[in-house]
């Protein structure tokens, strides 16, 4: 290997960051000077999580594949861990040490990988740095507050993420507002999505139909819980469609509450993971989305979908502010006010933020390049915000 080279890991680990990949290493491409090494953790491992994704998103085969597995948040994290110390021990070693790490998200791997290159003195980047939901049961949260206490380059998708690291102090010239990449996915790939043939085989319409996901604990785990939601979901489906992308652990949950979504004189349908196009195609043409997940709060707003997030709190307030989500937290009734509004058309609209544009991956990718290269890059007394 050429000494000029650089050497930069970019972990995945999970579906969400799968998506934030791609568009990064597309653009580190116009760096040749940069040698990129994917490190897939296999925290998410099975071909609907996993494997559809690469080849629908035509992400590179991973060159490195740690084969963690599922567990408990520590078993997973400690194996992450362990494995990938000994992958980046065997590359200093060898005579080829890593000069920076990538990490995405707020997984798991995430967190493992952050504390294991911080331990061995590698740099860090933090893409998607700085969301706080201020709720610390959720296991997410604390992956964000740790990785972002180490990481040394704090990659925002939106101004609140900036606010809240200052407000952590960290300063300015570590913080950079590039935009939200998995937008750029999105962007790249609306309009194939919405020429699959999914919607001919549910026999929907678009416009004609809503779409449900569900997997966090509070919405899940709760039998109660899941038992009102479930009512009010069969009451709207009298109503319109609704097309439930039921997770794996949410099936469970299902099961083990003896829950049924389908009835005589509903129309739910019940679908198991989809990849990444089929999914798509079905938010985007959608009337409506119900659901916890903050990648659809963030996916929505960019295609202007109306979104009812059914969660107490959310780490990306700009999808309120600005875009088209509303939290109803586990309110069933606000729930029901917000399906009717939207089914009235009196729902507000929303628009997609600044710098949800398609480039953010750019963004990234040359500010990567300008710390690896060890150039100074310009400042503002505030933060950096990419061009």
């Amino acid at each position: 290997m050429s000494e000029s080279l650089r050497r930069l890991v970019l972990v995945v680990g999970a579906r969400p960051n799968f998506i934030k990949a791609a568009p990064i290493l597309d653009a580190l491409r116009e760096y040749p000077d940069i040698n990129v090494t994917l490190v897939h953790t296999g925290q998410h491992y099975d071909a609907q999580l996993s494997d559809v994704f690469f080849e629908e998103l035509h992400l590179r085969t991973p060159d490195i594949h740690l084969q963690v597995g599922s567990g408990s948040h520590a078993v997973q994290t400690g194996r992450v861990m362990e494995r990938f110390e000994e992958y980046l021990q065997e590359e200093r070693s060898a005579g080829r040490p890593v000069d920076r790490v990538v990490v995405l998200g707020d997984v798991n791997s995430t967190l493992a990988c952050t504390l294991v290159a911080s331990k061995m003195q590698i740099p860090v980047a933090h893409v998607e740095a700085g969301l706080r939901s201020f709720d610390r049961s959720m296991p997410e949260e604390i992956n964000r507050i740790v990785t972002d206490s180490l990481a040394d380059l704090l990659l925002c998708s939106e101004p609140a993420g900036v606010e809240n690291l200052r407000r952590e102090g960290r300063t300015g010239r570590e913080i950079h507002l590039v935009g939200n990449v998995m937008i750029d996915t999105l962007l790249e790939n609306v309009e194939k999505a919405q020429n699959r043939s999914i919607l001919e085989e549910l026999n929907l319409l678009p416009g004609g139909y809503g779409v449900v996901t569900l997997h966090r604990p509070a919405n899940v785990d709760d039998p109660n819980q899941l038992r009102r939601l479930v009512r009010v979901l069969v009451e709207v489906s009298r109503q319109i469609p609704l097309v439930f992308a039921v997770h794996p652990r949410t099936a469970r949950a299902l099961e083990e509450a003896k829950l049924q979504c389908s009835s005589a004189d509903s129309q739910i349908l019940m679908l198991g993971p989809q990849g990444y196009l089929d999914f798509l195609s079905l938010t985007s043409q959608a009337k409506l989305v119900m659901t916890d997940s903050g990648g659809l709060q963030e996916e929505t707003t960019a295609i202007g979908i109306p979104c009812l997030t059914l969660r107490p709190n959310t780490e990306r307030p700009i999808t309120i502010y600005e875009g088209t989500s509303t939290l109803v937290g586990s309110d069933v009734d606000q729930l029901r006010d917000g399906v009717e509004a939207i089914l009235d058309g009196d729902y507000p609209n929303g628009r997609c933020p600044e710098l949800w544009d398609g480039r953010a991956g750019q963004r990234i990718a040359r500010i990567l390049a300008d710390a690896l290269a060890l150039r100074p890059a310009i400042t503002t007394p505030s933060f950096q915000r990419a061009a």
